[in-house]
């Protein structure tokens, strides 16, 4: 099993640090205050529910959004302080697995899974051709070599843009929502490939989901993210503790075991009736209620 931080004594140098992570949209903190820190070799989890910022969080670690406050430490340096060379350097050093695979429809499999080798190597036609069938391998998707996106199912896709995520060797690979969409079947596969594939190649995960059943099957580590705030980052026998109700009462326990169990009622469910939702929603073109609605009443 990979590392986490109970099995790291000697505490290696997180490969993804974050630290106090604040952004805004429009005046709203998406992020508020977010800490968090992955350990060479590990899979870490985020979670939480809709809009509870994880996609934001993913797109700061990968240098494509950048933070109101706090920073970002990849690799030990902060993304903000590279310059733009230095983070075409650190970003060869990763890759990503987009929800629906992002593969380009103009290109056939194989091509998609080159392209990388093409713009960042000065590798001959012959050794990408290899190094593309062995990617292609090790997601079981050699027979789609020559195969266009629109000839596969979004499972074969998922596993094209993994091939692809793969084709530089990676240190680290960052997933979002790599289970969206898929049936249960094709999700248990692509879960088991994420954890093939990090016994194998060594490489440290991110991955982004709110999909439990994939979560608790492929985690060494776990992170909840709630309205923006980091609420937990543990174990994920911590957190099956919690789902199982073997922790104690808490508010931040009772959310937690909400989320995980995917129940309607709870504390969740609960903050989104006292948010004014239904005033909000009756309210829409209506202004004030008419003497005869509030007669009704």
């Amino acid at each position: 099993m990979s590392p986490t931080s109970e099995d790291n004594p000697s505490r290696e140098p997180p490969v993804v640090r974050v630290i106090d992570l604040v952004k805004r949209f429009s005046g709203r903190a998406v992020l508020d205050g977010v800490n968090l820190e992955v350990l060479p070799g590990e899979t870490m989890v985020v979670m939480g529910p809709s809009g509870c910022g994880k996609s934001t969080l993913l797109r700061h670690m990968i240098g494509s959004m950048w933070p109101d406050a706090g920073r970002v430490d990849l690799f030990g340096r902060d993304l903000g302080e590279m310059s733009e060379a230095e983070l075409d350097q650190a970003r060869k050093r990763f890759g990503i697995l987009f929800q629906s695979g992002a593969l380009f429809n103009s290109m056939t499999v194989g091509e998609n899974v080159a392209l990388p080798l093409r713009e960042h190597t000065n590798l001959d036609s012959d050794t990408i051709d290899i190094i593309v069938r062995i990617k292609l391998e090790l997601v079981g998707l050699r027979e789609a070599l020559d195969r266009m996106p629109a000839e596969i199912s979004g499972g074969m896709k998922k596993r094209a843009g993994l091939a692809r995520a793969i084709a530089l060797d990676p240190e680290i690979l960052f997933y979002d929502e790599p289970s969206a969409g898929l049936d249960p079947v094709t999700s248990a596969e692509i879960d088991h490939l994420i954890m093939d594939l990090s016994h194998k190649l060594g490489v440290t995960s991110v991955v982004v989901t709110h999909e439990m059943d994939s979560a608790f099957r492929i985690a060494d580590r776990m992170a909840m993210l709630d309205c923006g705030r980091m609420l937990k980052v543990a174990s994920r026998q911590e957190f099956e503790d919690i789902r199982d109700g073997q922790v104690g009462k808490s508010p931040a326990s009772d959310l937690i075991r909400q989320f995980l169990r995917g129940e309607s009622e709870g504390p969740i469910t609960a903050r989104r009736l006292s948010s004014g939702y239904a005033e909000d929603i009756l309210s829409v073109g209506g202004g004030e209620p008419t003497r005869s609605e509030s007669n009704d009443a």
